[in-house]
């Protein structure tokens, strides 16, 4: 018998046969391999993790293509309460603290809990959203903020304002070195406690106030980088408040390269496009619809592979989707979680998602176990 690699397809005439090998459809057909390489768990015993990015330069404590995640619980599992980053270096395997706040920081609305909202710019400074509680649920949510870090992890400024509340998305950037833009979701607006429900849905009442915001930022030789303007460049997103999951809104942000940003809507289970983001004036509502439902389950953090399509994770379940967004095709499911102590498998398991440097593979985390995880080809 014939022995074929992956991919191919034997064709037979008669008792000829030839050997043809089918090129993937997509990235995720190429991950193979997923590795375990690391907890998020800190010493102050923080868990939850939610961002993951990866650095793009090396500076401070940091060297370039360390991985950045973030906690959003405390060590009694409550969410908006966490309060550390922690960098996990590739090259030699070691996971060190890189910075941690105090949980009632007073600069910051509400206190710390930190978010799937981070980004580290080619200038060193690293840039995280904070949407805290006290409870572990919006009950007793404060509008939270965006905190400014050093590269050795230092806390040097704190933004916070009425068009911010609730920082939650990845945040997609345009960095210049010396100014960046940065894209990030507010999900908090009007939400109450997860006790408020509807009486028609029995559920939380689902509102369409969340946003897009677009940051403007300069960065001055040696300094902080300063907020210069704010933009909201979508509105109208679903949101509501959730006991297991803290909160839904929009999550996934990826930037293509034609100005066009990409939002996933958890609640209406969607993924949508905003034109010229960054350089409209005005709100582009929730923007044009790019596809739906399918294999979409609650999508949350999102990016954009090397040939242009979207990989997003789903919160019902332990799957990776990719996307083409030009066709608004689904292409293709991967599992990345496939636990079956949830129901269905994964479920709530997944959230951050980043390319590796060489763009061939992923890091993810897994919530249910806080680890960083290495998918391969």
């Amino acid at each position: 018998m014939q022995s074929l690699r992956r991919g191919a397809i034997l064709l037979c005439f008669g008792a000829t046969c030839l050997t043809s090998t089918a090129e993937p459809k997509g990235f995720l057909e190429t991950i193979h391999k997923h590795k375990t390489l690391a907890s998020s768990v800190t010493d102050n015993g923080d868990l939850n993790p939610y961002a993951v990015i990866v650095a793009p330069v090396g500076s401070g404590a940091i060297e370039k293509d360390d991985v950045l995640i973030d906690n959003f619980n405390n060590i009694s599992n409550l969410q908006g309460t966490g309060t550390t980053i922690v960098d996990y270096r590739p090259g030699t395997k070691e996971t060190k603290l890189f910075a941690k706040v105090p949980q009632n920081l007073k600069d910051c609305p509400g206190g710390v809990g930190l978010t799937t909202a981070m980004t580290m710019l080619k200038s060193g400074w690293v840039i995280v959203g904070s949407t805290p509680s006290t409870d572990g649920t919006t009950k007793t949510k404060g509008d939270g903020c965006l905190l400014v870090f050093d590269s050795n992890g230092h806390h040097v400024a704190t933004w916070a304002g009425p068009t911010i509340n609730g920082p939650w998305g990845n945040m997609a950037t345009i960095d210049r070195g010396d100014s960046a833009t940065l894209f990030i979701s507010m999900a908090g607006f009007g939400l109450k406690g997860p006790d408020v429900v509807d009486p028609v849905t029995h559920y939380p009442e689902t509102l369409r106030q969340a946003t897009v915001l677009r940051l403007e930022v300069t960065i001055p030789p040696g300094k902080p980088p300063l907020l210069q303007s704010q933009t909201v460049v979508a509105d109208g997103f679903a949101q509501r408040a959730d006991r297991d999951n803290f909160l839904f809104g929009p999550t996934g942000l990826a930037l293509g390269p034609d100005d066009t940003l990409y939002v996933t809507d958890g609640l209406d289970n969607a993924i949508t496009a905003i034109s010229e983001a960054s350089t409209r004036t005005t709100s582009a509502g929730i923007g044009r619809l790019v596809t739906k439902e399918g294999l979409l389950g609650w999508p949350l953090a999102m990016l954009m592979t090397p040939d242009g399509h979207l990989l997003v994770c789903n919160g019902k379940n332990g799957q990776a989707v990719e996307v083409d967004p030009i066709a608004g095709k689904q292409i293709y499911a991967h599992w990345l979680d496939s636990n079956q102590a949830q129901s269905p498998p994964g479920n709530g398991d997944l959230f951050g998602i980043a390319l590796t440097p060489d763009g061939k593979g992923i890091y993810y985390v897994e919530d249910d176990v806080n680890t960083l995880v290495y998918g391969a080809p």
